[in-house]
């Protein structure tokens, strides 16, 4: 017989229906990114490396580049925490782990930043 006022105590982090959501919304910014990438594409019939270097340096093109950089450094920052939080359960292992995580893909948010606003 289940006793009714025995209170279930949950634990975890419970990022569920936040993680959801991010990772849809992150993934349609993505999408709307790669279809308006390949619209340009199509559009011009193939880049050459001219065509390439005058889309880059329009600003509006940069920052959606970037846009859709940060939203793809955040979609994998959710998937490997997720993945990291049910697979590596050692917490002396996970936390080292997902510290690595953080600093390749701040990193990366930087490299990206070097490459559409450094010089030349």
């Amino acid at each position: 017989m289940v006793n009714p006022t025995r209170k279930k105590h949950i634990v975890g982090a419970h990022y569920g229906l936040a993680d959801w959501l991010a990772q849809r919304f992150t993934a349609a910014v993505m999408i709307i990114y790669t279809l308006f990438a390949f619209g340009i594409l199509l559009w011009h019939g193939g880049l050459d490396h001219a065509a390439w270097q005058a889309l880059f340096a329009n600003q509006f093109f940069r920052v959606a580049t970037f846009l859709f950089v940060v939203a793809l450094i955040y979609h994998a920052w959710v998937g490997m925490r997720n993945i990291t939080m049910d697979y590596v359960k050692p917490l002396a292992v996970r936390l080292p782990l997902q510290g690595a995580i953080i600093a390749a893909l701040v990193a990366y948010v930087g490299w990206t930043i070097a490459i559409l606003w450094g010089q030349p």
